[in-house]
């Protein structure tokens, strides 16, 4: 019988086994896609200033939080109890929540950019990677909250 990594679905894990467990496996992918909305948004020029304000503090803020969320699950902090697990539900929810709306935002101003010819085909272009990785980062954040969630009812 094959040995296997993997630990039950009642347990929170921690060191480098929140590399090889499942929701805790998305928090590098959530980072670096996270990071690349960060990048392609600030690489350009910001206007208008509020929407895409907001389209910065939730990549800024998920970022940061899920860098400070996967130290404190691999430094064993959560002493897996089942407030950690109930808190990580419900921070990836939240962020869910965060990033679909600025998602949309982004979307919209890249379509009036497109539309008003505000921007060069240079800056409609990386803003359309923007709006995908901000997509695909909320995909991995959705993921992440449902399979968190599965684990804290088995807590």
């Amino acid at each position: 019988m094959a040995a296997t990594t993997a630990q039950s679905m009642g347990t929170l894990p921690s060191g480098l086994g929140i590399c090889t467990t499942a929701p805790d496996i998305f928090y590098l992918p959530e980072l670096v896609f996270g990071g690349l909305v960060w990048i392609l948004v600030a690489s350009n020029y910001v206007e208008p200033h509020n929407p895409l304000g907001w389209v910065m503090f939730v990549s800024v803020f998920c970022f940061v939080m899920t860098f400070l969320w996967m130290i404190l699950f691999a430094a064993g902090c959560h002493k897996s109890s089942s407030g950690w697990a109930a808190a990580d539900f419900v921070y990836h929810g939240l962020a869910v929540l965060f990033y679909l709306s600025a998602g949309v935002d982004l979307a919209y101003i890249t379509m009036l950019s497109k539309a008003t010819l505000l921007f060069d085909v240079r800056f409609y272009r990386i803003y359309i990677a923007a709006v995908v990785f901000a997509f695909a980062t909320t995909l991995l954040y959705f993921i992440h909250a449902i399979l968190s969630a599965i684990r804290w009812k088995h807590f």
